[in-house]
């Protein structure tokens, strides 16, 4: 018996190039995958830290928010920013007035997202330079860089059709939020309990 790769399964699967969404909700996977005009992009399997501090802000966020403000949901999430892109945020939020964005399969954009930057020079590039360009594109009227490298939260706001610094917040600041009113995240907190993993 010859092993390697099952490349019989490959061929039942679009080529790279010609994905769509249909193809792309129907993967019968476990892990982030996203859609990206036509293409499938992998982004790195998470940390525990990194996991950690998702879980961490998700709490802070939902219980800040539900039920009267809106919804939080962590990844894997589909979130479709446009027709044939479609980005898995670790964490994404909906205003209540924006019910009608909820899907059965994926959210039609979001509010707020927040990503947590991966090591690695590519993920960095993804989280700092590519993200911000395609959640402005897509209206997303808040996004939160959470980046444990440089021990820092960056808030960018939406204004028009670019994003705007809200703040960068580090060691003893409050990260505050201005789509939010009161919501805020003690940047110490959020970094507390990495620093020995």
């Amino acid at each position: 018996m010859v092993r390697g790769p099952t490349w019989d399964i490959a061929q039942l699967f679009p080529q790279q190039g010609q994905w769509d969404e249909t193809e792309y909700l129907a993967l019968p996977v476990n892990h982030l995958v996203e859609l990206s005009n036509g293409y499938l992009e992998f982004p790195p399997m998470p940390s525990p830290m990194h996991q950690w501090i998702v879980l961490f802000l998700y709490k802070l966020l939902d219980a800040f928010a539900w039920p009267k403000q809106g919804m939080t949901l962590v990844a894997p999430l589909p979130v479709r920013l446009w027709p044939g892109k479609i980005r898995e945020p670790d964490i994404a939020f909906l205003l209540n007035k924006n019910r009608r964005r909820f899907g059965k399969k994926l959210w039609k954009g979001a509010d707020l997202v927040m990503e947590v930057v991966s090591p690695g020079k590519e993920s960095r590039e993804r989280d700092l330079v590519t993200k911000p360009k395609e959640y402005a594109k897509a209206g997303i009227s808040e996004y939160w860089i959470v980046d444990p490298k440089l021990g820092r939260i960056t808030v960018l706001s939406l204004k028009g059709k670019k994003y705007e610094t809200a703040g960068v917040f580090q060691k003893g600041d409050q990260a505050v939020s201005p789509l939010l009113p009161g919501f805020s995240v003690a940047v110490d907190d959020v970094f507390a309990e990495i620093s020995g993993m």
